[in-house]
């Protein structure tokens, strides 16, 4: 594993039993708190899609938007928050989706994106798959052209990318 790699690695917290028993959760708030491990994240997401016809990042409620925020700006791209109900004020589009609890919903403005926009996803971890896979829905209906999603953390195990098809994934670690 890289330098880079291990840096990020080392500021995500394990914390067990959260939000229930049974979980170990990859909590990111050390990660956003050191400045040089967040700026190492952003740099290795920047390697990876520059030049790659990117012209607007999404990103997922409320994780996801430190990162695709930071990475709009460093490749010069508009940014779209994706959110739970609710919590847009404009005219918005939305998708239901179920997950492993129950359901649930995903919105985002009706001008976020525009038909045929080259647009990557952005969150901070890939589990199941179900909301982000409910994320590309919605962009797609939307008409914009998914290039791919980009992960903080994956948590391979899971599946989860199996649940987002074909669109290119690229998680910066996996376990």
């Amino acid at each position: 594993m890289s330098e880079q790699l291990e840096r990020i690695r080392r500021a995500i917290r394990d914390v067990p039993d959260f939000p229930k028993p049974g979980i170990l959760f990859k909590d990111i708030a050390p990660l956003l708190e050191s400045a040089e491990a967040f700026r190492t994240t952003i740099d290795l997401f920047e390697a990876h899609w520059a030049g790659k016809g990117v012209e607007r990042i999404a990103a997922l409620e409320s994780r996801g938007f430190p990162f695709g925020a930071a990475l709009a700006l460093r490749l010069g791209v508009g940014f779209a928050m994706l959110r739970k109900p609710g919590k847009l004020p404009y005219e918005k589009r939305g998708v239901d989706y179920e997950l492993e609890y129950g359901s649930d919903r995903i919105e985002m403005h009706i001008d976020s994106v525009e038909a045929g926009q080259k647009v990557l996803l952005v969150d901070d971890l890939l589990a199941t798959g179900g909301t982000a896979g409910a994320a590309l829905r919605l962009l797609k209906e939307a008409g914009a052209e998914v290039v791919g999603c980009a992960f903080v953390v994956e948590l391979a195990f899971l599946n989860g990318a199996e649940r987002l098809g074909s669109t290119p994934v690229n998680a910066l670690l996996r376990y």
